[in-house]
């Protein structure tokens, strides 16, 4: 029997029967593995540890999109820094007058997807309000002229290509780049197995944005508990209007599965332990 064995925490690892390999390959940047299997369906892994599985991929995508947009509530032009799946970019081209740009450093992630996940960005990648960037999206934040409402950095943890997009430099030119009340997320880890990394990364982001805090969501592969994103703002958007998001979300017409606007609110809802993290960032 052919299985998986995801080991990104000391001393704890979770394992997959893999029912079908689908497809396996050495990009220039890392290792991609596509395979199937009996409980989460379709499963994506880079170097190791599972990106997305088509059961339970869209919280994730539904957290990560959805909320940044509805708490800003006029949202124009958003930047998706990672995210070759092309979930995050599906999700925010939901909303009818928003232009979106994705930079992904692995062009071969984007072709995998198209060719084996298209449950996830289905026709995302081909959207007339999309602009897909083949590139590193350190350099890009750096180099760009741009203004954008939204930064979601749908990143792997902080290892390979990654590791710089949790980095002072990285979030300050995330800074420069938003518009006023802008807003960035980003993908900032478990608390429970991550807490070190989860603190020090919102200890950067709070130095350089006025509102800065983390907000969660359950996904069931992100073993430990819930995943935390990491928000950031110069405005204050948390936890939001209650009847304001219910409004916005309405007039958005979006069907979702896990995001709803008590939801979103409830999700700026830390336990203690998380709450005691960041405050010793």
């Amino acid at each position: 029997m052919l299985t998986f064995a995801e080991a990104i925490h000391d001393g704890f690892g979770q394992t997959f029967r893999v029912d079908r390999l689908v497809h396996y390959e050495k990009t220039e940047h890392q290792e991609l593995v596509v395979f199937d299997n009996a409980c989460f369906g379709r499963v994506l892994a880079l170097d190791g540890i599972v990106q997305l599985t088509q059961h339970d991929h869209h919280v994730y995508h539904e957290m990560i999109a959805h909320v940044p947009v509805l708490a800003h509530g006029a949202v124009r032009d958003v930047l998706v820094i990672g995210g070759g799946d092309g979930g995050v970019l599906r999700e925010v081209l939901r909303h009818e007058a928003l232009r979106a740009t994705l930079v992904e450093i692995d062009a071969r992630v984007i072709e995998t997807a198209r060719a084996h996940l298209p449950f996830v960005g289905a026709d995302a990648f081909d959207h007339p309000r999309a602009e897909i960037v083949i590139g590193d999206g350190l350099a890009y934040v750096r180099d760009t002229e741009r203004r954008f409402d939204v930064i979601v950095v749908d990143s792997t943890d902080p290892v390979g290509p990654a590791a710089a997009l949790f980095g002072e430099s990285f979030y300050r030119d995330c800074a420069r780049r938003l518009t006023p009340g802008g807003v960035l997320v980003t993908q900032a880890g478990v608390p429970f197995f991550q807490g070190a990394q989860v603190a020090q990364a919102h200890r950067l982001r709070a130095r350089l944005f006025a509102h800065a805090t983390v907000y969660l969501a359950a996904v069931p592969t992100y073993t430990g508990g819930p995943i935390a994103l990491g928000f950031a703002s110069d405005a204050d958007l948390v936890p939001g209007d209650l009847p304001l998001l219910r409004e916005r979300f309405a007039a958005a017409r979006l069907e979702t599965r896990y995001y709803a606007p008590d939801v979103h609110v409830g999700a700026f809802a830390l336990p203690p332990e998380v709450r005691t993290l960041l405050q010793g960032a």
